[in-house]
């Protein structure tokens, strides 16, 4: 096992920056996703932690180790791609072990290894077949398990369940996190998916353009986003936004919508002079239905099972608002619905800047 740094990592095509000076240090045993929209970086910066990429400037340090002149196997790191990048000439036992063999380990040493990982990993039964004879699911179980037997200082998963169905992706999160669990070793996760990033990782970090927005606890950047970018990404279905201007109505903060009505407010002493322009962030399921100042007819109604989705357009809003509620509400479309949310479930951001106040 082995800490993490990154000290002011740049990366460039050209003329055109497209990592911009990220510094980022993954604790020794910690697990760690970089989550963000498609072109934010996530995997040039995975890459250049693998050595796969070379960085334009910056250091990158593994177990307190310069790496930034190692190759990818000096780095003593191991890869699960989302492709799996297994031999398809090669059993199981054969794929788990080519890099053991490279590496030049005695037989026994090579068998027990495999032994090892081919039990945490549910792969007993398997080791003689052929990736062509196994589902998609035990093809990147035989991916980790390959990473599993180097004992790396590092794991770095890159997007490594986007090419399964929603039942394995769930299954192989579970898989992941006991994984992770028994082994403490090192781990950093890239996704798209931020409910993966959510369910797996000790912390997240948001990137986007390039940069870092925010990096924190999954629960910390759900109820404490530093921004609105960080606020509509985590979360799903996403938070709704509401441009706002701030008032007092009796000695209370309110936010004012464009529609006239008020929404109350649990603001801090900072939140600005009434009249200052906010935009109120308020998550679907923070909203109740009944009386409230948030007023639309039901467009959509989605059933999930125990729950529903009902979205429903607002002239205040920025987008439509949808709503989390008992799926035995049921109610039709075109019916009136009002909604209100607590006053410290409201969130209150800088309609310039999108930080949060």
């Amino acid at each position: 096992m082995a800490n993490i740094n990154l000290r002011d990592i740049r990366k460039s095509y050209g003329a055109a920056e497209v990592i911009h000076g990220i510094s980022l240090d993954v604790e020794d045993g910690e697990f760690v996703a970089l989550v963000g929209p498609s072109g934010c970086g996530k995997s040039t910066l995975l890459r250049m932690l693998a050595g796969l990429e070379e960085i334009t400037s910056g250091d990158i340090e593994i177990g307190g180790r310069k790496v930034n002149a190692l190759s990818p196997r000096e780095r003593n790191i191991a890869m699960v791609f989302q492709s799996y990048a297994l031999y398809p000439h090669m059993s199981v036992r054969q794929n788990m072990s080519f890099n053991l063999r490279l590496s030049r380990l005695s037989k026994p040493e090579i068998e027990t290894r495999i032994a090892e990982a081919a039990r945490m990993l549910g792969l007993e039964e398997l080791l003689d077949r052929k990736p062509a004879n196994l589902s998609g699911g035990q093809r990147q179980r035989v991916a980790m398990g390959r990473a599993v037997v180097r004992d790396p200082a590092a794991f770095l998963f890159d997007e490594p369940l986007s090419n399964l169905d929603a039942k394995l992706r769930v299954q192989m999160r579970a898989e992941i996190k006991a994984l992770h669990h028994k082994m403490g070793t090192t781990s950093v996760y890239v996704t798209h998916d931020q409910i993966e990033a959510m369910t797996l990782a000790d912390r997240i970090v948001v990137l986007n353009g390039g940069r870092i927005e925010q990096v924190g606890r999954p629960l910390e950047l759900y109820r404490q986003p530093a921004n609105m970018f960080v606020a509509g990404f985590i979360g799903s279905p996403a938070m709704t936004f509401f441009d706002a201007r701030l008032d007092t109505r009796e000695g209370r903060k309110v936010g004012v919508l464009a529609t006239g009505e008020t929404v109350p407010l649990s603001a801090p002493a900072n939140a600005g002079e009434d009249g200052r322009e906010v935009v109120l962030g308020i998550r679907p399921e923070d909203l109740v239905p009944g009386e409230g100042p948030i007023r639309g007819t039901v467009q959509l109604v989605e059933v999930t099972g125990a729950q529903a989705l009902l979205t429903f357009e607002c002239t205040a809003a920025r987008q439509p608002v949808v709503v989390l509620v008992d799926a035995d509400a049921n109610p039709d479309i075109g019916a009136p619905v009002s909604v209100s949310a607590p006053p410290d479930r409201v969130h209150i951001f800088d309609r310039q800047t999108g930080d949060r106040l």
